[in-house]
């Protein structure tokens, strides 16, 4: 195609992708006290119960008069985002899809039913996992100054922030996989380089998290470095079997992948 071409279904696929997002935000906005109050589960027991009243359900201050739209559009928002992941991935992938390969576009299908189940289990792994933890640090470390005021705008602002966060950072494994499989980055270059690579996952964390606190940090180094050692482990059970169907038609050069042998070497290596 053409660029102006490609310009063309890119800017078609932009627009699918925003009015869906807007149009489900606009019927979702009136969900969002709902779920508000299903956000803000977790971190309830950090927040303090005299401000709970008729007037405040959430136990949470708005400090604004338009505070509570601004707050409800940003929540029905990113439910928006939640419930259109599907699409938005499809599309982000089918502008791809025609530059693909026959024997690679199989792989789209796999790619966006694991994509979307690894952001909601970032999801599910912030909101069970981190939220508690990471308002349960900062509070305490306020209580030692003074009472926190839970203002509403920061607090969801900072629950949304750590859910989209981890959301985008467990596709982290998908990335690496295919960045391997498709020999774009070669597995060697990942193992020899692991030093570098917990590094900038290290960097990472700092950068992404919302609350710049060293428990979040910490917890989702973990989560990260534990998926993507994982999706190493996937890429190299791919590369074993490629590996043995290409020596058995006879095709293999050693050359095109050596990942035993890197293996090796790294284990030698570490040992010296």
């Amino acid at each position: 195609m053409p660029l102006m071409d490609h310009l063309g279904e890119l800017r078609r696929r932009l627009t699918i992708i925003i009015v869906s997002l807007f149009a489900t935000a606009i019927i979702l906005y009136f969900a969002t006290p709902t779920f508000i109050e299903f956000l803000i589960a977790p971190i309830r027991s950090y927040m303090p119960s005299t401000l709970l009243s008729d007037s405040s359900p959430t136990g949470m201050v708005v400090t604004t008069p338009l505070g509570g739209f601004t707050i409800r559009f940003q929540v029905a928002i990113f439910l928006a985002f939640c419930v259109c992941s599907p699409l938005v991935l499809w599309e982000v992938l089918a502008f791809f899809l025609p530059a693909l390969k026959p024997n690679e576009r199989r792989w789209v299908l796999p790619t966006l039913a694991i994509g979307v189940v690894l952001f909601i289990l970032g999801l599910v792994f912030c909101y069970n996992i981190i939220l508690g933890a990471a308002f349960g640090w900062m509070t305490g470390e306020s209580d030692m100054i003074g009472t926190v005021l839970p203002d509403a705008n920061f607090y969801l602002k900072t629950v949304l922030g750590l859910l989209i966060a981890f959301g985008f950072a467990f596709e982290l494994p998908l990335i690496v996989f295919y960045l391997t499989v498709f020999n774009l980055v070669p597995y060697k270059t990942f193992r020899k380089n692991w030093r570098t690579v917990y590094v900038v996952l290290l960097v990472l964390c700092a950068m992404v998290t919302p609350d710049a606190s060293p428990v979040t940090m910490g917890f989702m180094f973990a989560a990260l470095l534990s998926l993507y050692e994982l999706s190493l482990f996937a890429s190299r059970l791919v590369l074993r079997k490629r590996i043995a169907k290409q020596k058995a038609e006879g095709t293999y050069f050693e050359d095109d992948d050596d990942d035993e042998d890197d293996e090796d070497d790294d284990d030698e290596d570490e040992r010296d």
